[in-house]
């Protein structure tokens, strides 16, 4: 049994900067990984993925991207050396090949157990993501047994697909990327659109991330939402890490094959049935982008931003008038179906009563509870509290609480 001031169970990027922050005040703590550091960056995507935000955004405290390409996109190699060297220069007491499996409160402290032996600590802080695991829905229980299924998790490269159709279901950003991917492989692809946000790489010569860094739009605070909830639900943008493509929409898809019909609601002997919503969700999508275009217009000119492009605003999507509701998958039509339906976290070894009736854990800002914290969750304090760029605004701020919540415990 050991004993320590604070205990981080992640070491991604969101508890490496909790462990650069805590080192900076003075707080004695370890860093517990079940892998590798940057685990989920070399075991959970696929192969050809790149980050969404370019090179300059991988800030994070004390360390930022200095190499030659500011505005290319780091692959999964690169990303994974990029936190391995910020684990380096912080000196992170990374613990490897540590599994948490359970955290239990003990007196007024708390007692975590681990494959490698149990630690009792007044503060634990909760950085293992919220990618842990595929979102996969209960439909995919009703998939019959000759087609394959893949996740997020498990689709690698259009390699391990077998030939004939997929289903790809899923419209955000990881749908698109894979369904563009096996179409370019020589699979005849099908996406199941729901709701989505298409987005150019560029606008008005400069990329899109450069206009939602400069205008605060990802510096929005919870204060700043109507509806919080609903603000972290909203999906990430149909792009690509790729300054030489400017979009990766449904007209882009389409373009090249791909066949779109709406979102996928049931599956009933053998046969998928799919949303009569299509036309509906493109236009909302349409709305939404052409209404954050109009803010960064706004913007530009309060500011009176210089050397600004014409503005050029992507073409309304196009769809199907009548796509298709049902499809049999009995008939070999199809032999694949990949779930990009994103992501949740795993908190399954949190043996504390900290979570709501559907199971999601209740947080404040990311204080769960005296002396429990969570990071790198989406909006979790500001709307890119997701994002490299955003868990060092986050680990400050929860460091101090931290800090200040030792000191009046102390007293």
């Amino acid at each position: 049994m050991r004993c320590i001031s604070t205990v981080i169970i992640g070491a991604g990027q969101a508890g490496l900067a909790m462990s650069k922050c805590l080192s900076d005040r003075s707080v004695t703590h370890v860093v517990l990984e079940r892998g590798e550091i940057a685990q989920s960056w070399v075991k959970d995507r696929w192969n050809s993925l790149r980050l969404l935000t370019p090179n300059w955004q991988s800030r994070l405290p004390g360390f930022s991207y200095r190499g030659p390409d500011p505005d290319g996109f780091m692959n999964m190699p690169q990303i994974t050396d990029y936190l391995r060297d910020y684990a380096h220069v912080i000196a992170a007491p990374v613990e490897e090949h540590t599994t948490v499996s359970s955290v239990t409160p003990d007196g007024n402290s708390y007692l975590v157990c681990t494959s490698r032996g149990d630690w009792i600590c007044d503060n634990v802080v909760v950085a293992s993501g919220a990618c842990a695991q595929p979102r996969l829905p209960q439909i995919a229980n009703t998939v019959p047994t000759s087609i394959a299924q893949l996740s997020l998790a498990t689709y690698k490269s259009p390699n391990q697909v077998a030939q004939g159709g997929v289903l790809v279901v899923g419209a955000s950003a990881s749908g698109v990327q894979i369904a563009a991917e096996l179409s370019t492989a020589g699979h005849s692809v099908t996406l199941a659109v729901g709701e989505h946000i298409r987005a150019p790489r560029h606008y008005r010569g400069r990329d899109i991330q450069w206009w939602l860094d400069r205008t605060g739009v990802l510096d929005a605070a919870i204060k700043d939402v109507d509806d919080i909830a609903r603000a972290r639900r909203v999906p990430s943008f149909q792009l690509m890490g790729d300054a030489g493509l400017d979009a990766i929409d449904l007209n882009t898809l389409q373009a090249m094959g791909v066949a779109i019909t709406g979102r996928l609601v049931g599956i009933r002997h053998g046969k998928a049935q799919f949303s009569g919503s299509l036309a509906n969700h493109c236009a909302m999508s349409d709305l939404k982008i052409g209404r954050l275009l109009e803010h960064f217009d706004d913007w530009a000119m309060r500011v009176n931003l210089p050397d600004l492009q014409v503005p050029r605003r992507l073409p309304p999507t196009c769809f199907p008038s009548s796509p298709h509701l049902t499809a049999d998958l009995n008939n070999g039509a199809f032999r694949t179906i990949v779930w990009a339906t994103g992501y949740s976290p795993d908190f399954s070894w949190l043996k504390l009563p900290v979570f709501d009736q559907k199971d999601t854990l209740i947080h404040d800002q990311g204080v769960v509870a005296p002396g429990l914290y969570v990071l790198g969750l989406p909006f979790m304090r500001r709307r890119k509290s997701a994002l490299i760029d955003g868990v060092g605004g986050d680990t400050q701020a929860l460091a101090d609480h931290l800090v200040a919540n030792r000191r009046k415990r102390a007293a």
